[in-house]
């Protein structure tokens, strides 16, 4: 049996047939018109020794790695090129370079010199239709980078090659910085037409991680701040949460230590920062609630001390309309929306820190006290012209 199997080898061998490639053959299965008698004679004697057709060898059924991430990544906002952060420059037909950073692969390599530029925003327009595509984070230049700049000035060291690419373009372009030096000595309480609404951006996930570190927030001078946010171990990164294709959260892994994985269910906190008493909710909600006041803070403070009542609509720059009659609709000049011109100090700073921390969906995640303390102290310092009492509120720091 060994030598004539050994002899039917050899003949297959020198037809140029490979063992694995024969089709499956069975009594019962006619062979193909045209198939020699030799062939279908050597067939019959390997019929055991063919792998069957539902084998595991049948190309559509290989698993290939690549195609996993691939496919989550096609239904990822990364991929997203009718979405506003790429379709945006559409009708341009063109992407500002400093845009191009983050809203165009072509523009993120250009940036950090990965397409073989000197590294900086692109010398020009980048064309529209780009994507956060597979060599903006996988590029191999990628993992030179050792060091990020972030809008405060902080140069942030990384070590992986997703910190540097989420944290080129998860940081805003805004930092409590320009808030200060924009103000200055003015009256807190006197409009000024010189200033406008400084935007922290949007997606600020990276700086809010920061915390006090990164300097993105307005920090009220006098005012302690929590610094980068550790969680625990493993998760250091990006990645240690999120997957990287989808981008969605891991929550089995949440689990390894909370008793829930859904983010927006877990409070680690027995104190309630949102002055309702309950601390059975996640901590998104004390936020989320004291977020909200802010909100209903800067329109009484538009009205009451600015003089002009304001109308926010985060769908249009810059994001804070005047609604200098009261009639709750958007001034309108020459067809187009009029931007707020009543900022005072106060009223900027606050606004700001509203932005910031309202332009991180996960901020709860990324950094709960860091957003806390922004949003309480910003109601706190517009409560004082308006004679609130803080203390009513029962809220917390």
């Amino acid at each position: 049996m060994l030598l004539r199997n050994k002899r039917l080898l050899g003949i297959l061998a020198s037809l140029g047939i490979a063992l694995l490639a024969m089709p499956t053959v069975s009594s019962a299965q006619a062979q193909p018109e045209g198939t020699s008698p030799e062939i279908e004679s050597l067939a019959k004697e390997l019929e055991l020794y063919v792998m069957p057709q539902s084998g595991p060898f049948r190309p559509d059924q290989i698993s290939i790695a690549n195609q996993t991430a691939i496919g989550n990544w096609a239904r990822s906002g990364h991929s997203d090129s009718s979405s506003e952060s790429f379709a945006h420059w559409n009708e341009e037909g063109e992407i500002p370079a400093v845009c191009a950073t983050c809203h165009a692969g072509a523009g993120f390599r250009a940036f950090h010199g990965l397409d073989g530029s000197e590294p900086g925003p692109a010398q020009s327009p980048v064309p529209t239709g780009g994507v956060v595509d597979c060599d903006t984070c996988h590029n191999p230049g990628l993992g030179n980078v050792s060091e990020v700049k972030f809008p405060s000035g902080l140069i942030h060291p990384v070590s992986t090659t997703a910190e540097a690419s989420c944290m080129t373009c998860h940081q805003g372009r805004a930092a409590g910085s320009m808030i200060t030096q924009a103000v200055g000595s003015k009256n807190a309480d006197t409009p000024d037409p010189e200033l406008g609404f400084i935007n922290p951006h949007y997606a600020v996930a990276a700086s809010t991680w920061l915390g006090s570190y990164g300097g993105s927030g307005y920090q009220y001078p006098g005012k302690d701040y929590s610094g980068r946010f550790f969680h625990a171990r493993p998760m250091t990164t990006c990645v240690s949460c999120h997957e990287p294709h989808n981008l969605e959260v891991a929550q089995e892994t949440c689990t390894t230590c909370h008793e829930e994985g859904a983010p927006e269910n877990i409070r680690l906190s027995r104190v309630s920062f949102d002055g309702s008493g309950d601390i059975e909710k996640g901590i998104r909600s004390d936020i989320a609630a004291n977020a909200e006041r802010l909100q209903g803070l800067l329109l009484e403070y538009a009205v009451s001390v600015a003089g002009t009542a304001m109308i926010f609509d985060g769908h249009q720059y810059p994001y804070f309309f005047a609604d200098a009659n009261g009639d709750g609709r958007i001034d309108q000049a020459d067809g187009r929306s009029v931007g707020y011109k009543a900022w005072t100090p106060r009223l900027l700073k606050a606004a700001y820190n509203w932005k910031f921390v309202t332009s991180d969906g996960g901020a709860y995640v990324h950094n709960p006290h860091y957003a806390l303390e922004l949003l309480y102290d910003s109601l706190e310092d517009l409560a004082q012209p308006l004679g609130h009492d803080v203390e009513e509120w029962n809220i917390k720091r």
